[in-house]
């Protein structure tokens, strides 16, 4: 649930602050103030192309149009100091936060420092700007509050990171934590007398050159939601890399897990086809044998997959010491 919360909320902050920026830029436009419909307009679109439900936000074109809007704001609100309206620098005062929030951090705290030195410099030429002093001193506290709530997030995030198990991309649980949960799974077969098998999960990506990283990456959550969707409440799956999964199946032999297994292979393509893209997904299993510990039971299921990939891939490999073991019937016609 917090995890939930976490992206929940910024999600929902997005979008309010994205309506009620658009109708003040509608709202300053219609009084015929160009600069301050200039400045709400593309707060709006920060928030709309940064917006946390937005998942191709770091890919093009979005990343560009932050960009674009980012320096739209600061001219607006830099020319508004020199030429008014007044009431429009108090806009200034939100900068840092916004900066920071949508500029990588290195590249913030540069622009911060830049604008500083401007205002300050800038405000001892504009003798009529109203309440110029009180003005700076405010810009400069902002900028220092700013500046400690981001640094309190940074390490807050630094604090929180170890704690957390599962990937934020693809809600699968993180690998720091898979050798340690195999080793409780494989403990508890021996000890109850039940099966246990690995799956891994990988996407062909090597036997396609049209499918385009940030077309891959927007795909990767909807990967990691059909993954829950099909495995059982006490299965869990882990990111093991970029495009590769591993699923951990108790209670399961290594004929149930291979029908599994090929039943989520070809949800997969389905999945990648609906989106248009030209992928297939290899599916390599696994099943506990005598002697096997944590790794070794990791490494038979990567192996499988890899195997699997070396034939063409868009199949599931089931693996055998020594030599993996296609299953009959399991290659599927790419989709």
């Amino acid at each position: 649930m917090p995890q939930l919360a976490e992206k929940f909320l910024p999600s929902k902050l997005s979008k309010i602050g994205f309506i009620v920026l658009a109708l003040t830029a509608a709202g300053f436009a219609a009084l015929r103030e160009p600069l301050a419909a200039a400045a709400a307009a593309s707060t709006a679109g920060l928030f709309l192309t940064g917006m946390h439900g937005n998942r191709r936000r770091q890919s093009m074109p979005w990343r560009q149009l932050r960009i674009l809007f980012f320096i739209t704001l600061n001219l607006a609100l830099f020319t508004a100091l020199w030429r008014g309206p007044w009431a429009l620098s108090h806009w200034l005062y939100a900068l840092p936060l916004i900066t920071f929030g949508f500029v990588p951090a290195y590249l913030a705290t540069v622009v911060t420092i830049v604008g500083v030195i401007f205002v300050i410099s800038s405000t001892q030429w504009l003798i009529t700007l109203p309440d110029r002093h009180q003005m700076i001193s405010a810009f400069v506290l902002s900028t220092l509050l700013g500046a400690i709530l981001i640094f309190l997030q940074k390490y807050k995030d630094r604090q929180l990171k170890p704690l957390r198990r599962t990937d934020q991309l693809t809600q699968a649980a993180s690998r720091e934590y898979l050798s340690a949960d195999l080793h409780k799974e494989i403990q508890r077969s021996e000890r109850e007398g039940t099966h246990l098998s690995a799956m891994a999960i990988g996407l062909d990506t090597h036997l396609s050159d049209t499918a385009p990283d940030a077309d891959i990456s927007a795909i990767l959550p909807r990967i990691g939601r059909y993954l829950h969707s099909q495995l059982r409440d006490f299965d869990t799956y882990y990111r093991m890399a970029d495009l590769q999964f591993l699923a951990i199946l108790p209670g399961t032999n290594t004929a149930e897990a291979a029908d599994t297994a090929e039943r989520i292979r070809i949800g997969l393509c389905t999945l990648m086809a609906s989106h248009g893209l030209k992928l297939t997904v290899s599916v390599g299993v696994a099943g506990l044998n005598i002697g096997d510990d944590a790794d070794s039971l990791q490494i038979s299921a990567s192996n499988a997959l890899r195997r699997a990939q070396q034939q063409g891939g868009n199949r599931t490999q089931t693996y055998s010491n020594p030599v993996p073991h296609e299953l009959s019937g399991t290659k599927g016609a790419a989709q």
